[in-house]
């Protein structure tokens, strides 16, 4: 899709790796090519009895041609020391998937974009009962009471929004349904003019006091430090030497 529409596509998806599951947006350029990823680094709630934690390595800007882009999922965008972080890389295109439909999400957002000078796109989604299987082979909530199975009923209420770095809401937030909605952004002018006036990890900043140390390396539960040893034996074979020399 990135490489027919000719545009730089951030999108989300669920990951696996091994045995575990993560919930990533993941990164094409104009050409169709896989940049990278940026795997949640806190599921929320009760995501985290599915999900599995990412870490700093897997939390990228990229430099394109219309400004340095990045995403930060969900309820992550409420965790200052990981926004500062992406502050500090540049961020200027601010990408926020999430599933949270709510009231105050517009203020997040708003807040987010002044904050760290940047162009906030937070598409949000919108699904109605009859996009998810029919019970019992799956069930809303712990039951079904508040919604018709196959039906119209409003699940996920939508409210996409782009913010500009001034907090201006340039389009959205879009609460009708599905849709498609787009915005000018001039990262070279109006980027700027916020950093002159609040710029939290440049002149607004007081490191002398106040500092933020981000471990951005791959966090494995099992490090080699060297090569394994090459044995003559077949692991079987070892085994079964090993019991000889013990009997």
């Amino acid at each position: 899709m990135a490489a027919k529409y000719k545009v730089y596509l951030v999108t989300g998806a669920i990951e696996r790796e091994g045995y575990t599951l993560y919930c990533s947006v993941l990164f094409f350029d104009p050409e169709g090519n896989y940049l990278g990823k940026h795997r949640k680094i806190m599921p929320t709630y009760w995501e985290r009895l599915v999900w599995g934690f990412g870490d700093c390595s897997t939390t990228p800007v990229y430099d394109t041609p219309y400004g340095k882009l990045g995403s930060v999922i969900c309820w992550e965008n409420r965790m200052p020391l990981l926004r500062t972080s992406m502050y500090a890389k540049g961020i200027e295109i601010y990408c926020a998937p999430t599933a949270d439909s709510g009231d105050t999400w517009v203020s997040t957002m708003t807040h987010v974009a002044m904050e760290g000078g940047c162009y906030v796109l937070s598409p949000i989604q919108f699904c109605r009962r009859k996009d998810y299987p029919s019970p019992p082979k799956y069930l809303y909530s712990p039951s079904e009471e508040f919604v018709i199975p196959d039906s119209d009923s409003i699940i996920w209420a939508g409210g996409s929004v782009i913010i500009s770095p001034h907090g201006e809401i340039l389009a959205g937030p879009n609460y009708d349904g599905e849709g498609l909605f787009t915005a000018d952004l001039d990262v070279r002018g109006e980027i700027p003019k916020a950093k002159f006036m609040f710029d939290v990890v440049g002149h607004y900043s007081r490191a002398d006091i106040l500092n933020l140390t981000v471990d951005n390396r791959p966090l494995v539960p099992v490090t080699f430090t060297s090569s394994p040893c090459k044995s003559k034996y077949r692991d079987d074979e070892l085994d079964m030497e090993t019991l000889s020399l013990a009997n």
